[in-house]
């Protein structure tokens, strides 16, 4: 059976080998907000490319600001560009745009002041440039709407675009029970914008989270739906699933239905892995360094460095922070 567009496994590119070690649990501990590189916890005397943090939906720049502290450690400068939750209500201009209940709704100019956020924080980060190349991490719809920016909205010099559990694929049309969220978004995002690559003058790499495995509603779900996933390498097989005892649910629970029913609205299955929000399906994009992470939460907000960690927690960081570096 002809698996739908966004099921379709994502081929390796070919940069040379990175390992990455995955744990299975990690142990660790406005205006656009800058975070300096400092002297005192850098890593490296190297000056390190500035990067530019997206915030993703419903999150404020005050929920990245650990995120920023630790990039800071490896000499890393940051900014942040400056959204408050209540921010995100501008949306709701949207919902006047016949296109929204058409489907067919673009990111501009609904999202238009996202992108002058967006282009504050690039303009701050580039001072601290001196005249050399950003770094861009756009966490979930962040990933995204960094490609809208790179496409549309500047000529600034970014050599990495890093993504943190992005949904970056419209999900399928046609299937019964999924209503596209972004109401076209995504599809103008496919469409429009340019492919991801991975070459040394710009680099693409997607992370994923598989913190746990949604379930069908209704249904055998002790029968789960295999995706192919593209993903690094060097990731142990553990990580990907390749031993169902282990990483399958054997019962579903109301916690896997109902986020096996939010995966569905994202991919199109529900019984498939993500960081509990964004299936691990939906955060790679074919052309990029697709990467994923076992144990690794969806969002800093009700997240624990211990028992829920996310992909901004420092032991999860020290899983890809590499990519930063020059």
């Amino acid at each position: 059976m002809a698996l739908p567009p966004c099921f379709k496994p994502l081929p390796l590119p070919s940069p040379p080998g990175i390992h990455l070690p995955i744990s299975r649990r990690f142990s660790c501990t406005c205006s656009a907000v800058a975070y300096p590189e400092s002297s005192s916890l850098s890593s490296s005397s190297v000056a390190q490319r500035p990067a530019v943090i997206l915030p993703g939906l419903g999150n404020n720049t005050g929920d990245y600001e650990k995120l920023a502290l630790t990039l800071q450690g490896y000499g890393v400068s940051t900014v942040v560009a400056s959204v408050s939750r209540i921010d995100w209500l501008r949306n709701a201009a949207g919902l006047v745009d016949p296109n929204y209940w058409r489907g067919t709704l673009q990111p501009r100019p609904v999202l238009d002041w996202y992108l002058n956020r967006v282009d504050e924080a690039v303009n701050e980060a580039l001072k601290q440039s001196q005249g050399g190349s950003l770094s861009i991490i756009g966490h979930s719809a962040g990933g995204w709407l960094a490609r809208v920016y790179m496409e549309e909205f500047t000529n600034a010099n970014i050599s990495l675009l890093l993504t943190l559990g992005s949904p970056l694929q419209p999900p399928p049309k046609g299937l019964p029970g999924v209503i596209d969220q972004t109401r076209g978004l995504l599809d103008y995002v496919e469409k429009n914008c340019k492919k991801a690559v991975y070459t040394p003058e710009l680099r693409y790499v997607c992370i994923a989270g598989r913190y746990i495995q949604g379930s069908r509603f209704f249904g055998n779900s002790n029968s789960p739906t295999t995706i192919p996933v593209a993903i690094e390498q060097s990731i142990p097989e553990v990580a990907i699933g390749s031993d169902p005892s282990t990483l399958t649910p054997t019962d579903a629970t109301f916690r896997t239905r109902f986020v096996g029913q939010g995966y569905k609205q994202v991919c199109g299955q529900a019984d498939v892995w993500g960081d509990g929000v964004v299936p691990e399906v939906s955060a790679h994009l074919e052309g990029a360094l697709n990467i994923s992470l076992d144990g690794v939460y969806h969002s800093p907000v009700g997240s624990d460095d211990e028992s829920r960690p996310w992909y901004g927690s420092p032991a999860v960081v020290d899983q890809w922070v590499h990519h930063l570096l020059n």
